[in-house]
């Protein structure tokens, strides 16, 4: 018997429902065949066939066992199987990406979001060939990957300084709070933090001075003889010879804490159209883009080692490797990328 007002469109490639499973229910107890049920439906023969064979269970009937099929059933084990038809893991598809990451990782430093963007924004693989930052951890953490949770020295570290409160800090020049409001939103290029790191505390170690540009993230680092005002003056005298007429607009405003080795940071305002800011007293989150690249650096130099251990090369090593790392804040833009952007903006116009 053919329907020739049934209007049922196809649904290839569609699984079954529960109205239609409904609908062989009731087909099959008025005796039709899986082969009416299926032109009835618009389906192939198989699928019905299949969830017949699915869908049919033993039941008592008047002191009988027999086979019927029942919707319920067929849908439960549909359930059942969806649940178990996912791949648990994309590692095999992705061994290439893999590699990949785990070299960065390990050998460059890098972290599994740095790969994962660096790879999208370079289309260096198909998308169907990497996996997200989120599985990337994930693949870490159940030990899929030539890589350790150790490997990542971030997601590892633990803050074990016990708060301290003091009072009676000296404060040497203009404070932060009269710093203008659209410096926060890194909107305009220009605006510096600086401050210093040191390596053992024996008093008689050179230290790195590290400044960062608040938009483009760019880092400039150098080692310099002492953390005193002298030391840190005379290296700014250097960098402020590097950009010659041009310093003020690349350096529009800097910004430090209240400590010794930036005493005479103030005396930059009387020689270039540079101004200068300070924190409040013990509080370094008032710079934290500076804090959070001097952590960088401690992936190369921990705590306690000691500065003048490491060459001129070494420096400018770690400060090429955190000018190049591409970052998602940056949309994997490196530093130096867009830091060189602004320069050629900057000495274009004097053309």
């Amino acid at each position: 018997m053919d329907y020739p007002n049934d209007n049922t469109k196809l649904r290839k490639n569609k699984h079954l429902n529960f109205e239609e499973r409904m609908t062989i229910q009731i087909r099959l107890k008025d005796g039709y065949t899986p082969y009416k049920i299926a032109k009835e439906l618009s389906r192939p023969i198989n699928t019905i066939l299949n969830e017949i064979r699915r869908g049919t269970t033993t039941q008592i009937k008047q002191g009988k066992l027999i086979e019927l099929y029942l919707a319920d059933t067929g849908q439960a084990i549909y359930q059942k199987h969806r649940q178990n038809s996912c791949r648990t893991f994309k590692r095999l598809e992705c061994s290439n990406f893999i590699t990949y990451a785990v070299d960065k990782i390990k050998i460059h430093s890098w972290s599994p979001d740095a790969c994962v963007g660096d790879v999208i924004k370079n289309n260096r693989f198909k998308r169907s060939q990497i996996v997200c930052t989120k599985t990337l951890y994930n693949y870490i953490d159940l030990g899929l990957l030539a890589v350790k949770n150790a490997d990542l020295p971030i997601k590892l570290r633990l803050n074990t300084k016990p708060a301290r409160v003091k009072s009676h800090k000296r404060v040497l020049g203009t404070s932060i709070e009269e710093r203008p409001e659209n410096i926060n939103t890194r909107e305009e290029f220009g605006h510096w933090e600086i401050d210093t790191v040191i390596g053992e505390k024996s008093g008689n170690d050179c230290v790195l001075l590290t400044i960062l540009e608040r938009q483009t993230r760019y880092a400039i680092v150098r080692q310099i003889a002492s953390k005193t005002a002298n030391a840190a003056t005379e290296e700014l005298s250097d960098i402020r010879s590097l950009f010659g007429e041009q310093f003020a607009k690349v350096f529009k405003t800097i910004t430090g804490d209240n400590g010794s080795e930036f005493a005479q940071l103030a005396t930059l305002e009387d020689e270039e159209d540079t101004k200068v800011y300070f924190t409040h007293p013990y509080s370094s989150f008032e710079k934290g883009t500076n804090e959070r690249h001097n952590g960088l650096i401690r992936r190369f130099i921990p705590k306690g080692k000691r500065m003048s251990d490491y060459s001129a090369t070494d420096i400018e090593f770690i400060e090429d490797w955190m000018n190049t790392l591409p970052r998602r804040i940056l949309d994997y833009n490196t530093p130096t990328e867009l830091f060189e952007a602004q320069l050629d903006i900057i000495y274009a116009a004097e053309l």
